[in-house]
């Protein structure tokens, strides 16, 4: 499963789950200001652990560190990851 980690009031984070959700990506939103602390803490470590950032992706073990959402560098890192985009051969 593809985690996404977010927060309400940002626009990159928006713009990326509506992506996901266009290109029919099965994924899992988590409010980064509304999950538990062991969490934020992994989350601030995939972002070189001086703070969060959002949005910020996990799939089977694997990170990619937040950063503003551009649909080409978005989808290159996800297909790195090894996550299956439907339609993309």
């Amino acid at each position: 499963m593809l985690y996404v980690y977010s927060a309400t009031w940002c626009p990159h984070c928006q713009k990326a789950i509506t992506w996901l959700k266009n290109q029919k990506v099965p994924f899992e939103v988590i409010d980064i200001e509304k999950t538990d602390e062991e969490t934020v803490k992994k989350v601030v470590a995939a972002n070189g652990g001086e703070d969060w950032v959002v949005p910020t992706l996990e799939f089977n073990g694997q990170w990619r560190e937040g950063k503003v959402f551009e649909a080409a560098s978005f989808r290159e890192d996800l297909i790195r990851m090894g996550v299956e985009i439907p339609g993309n051969a």
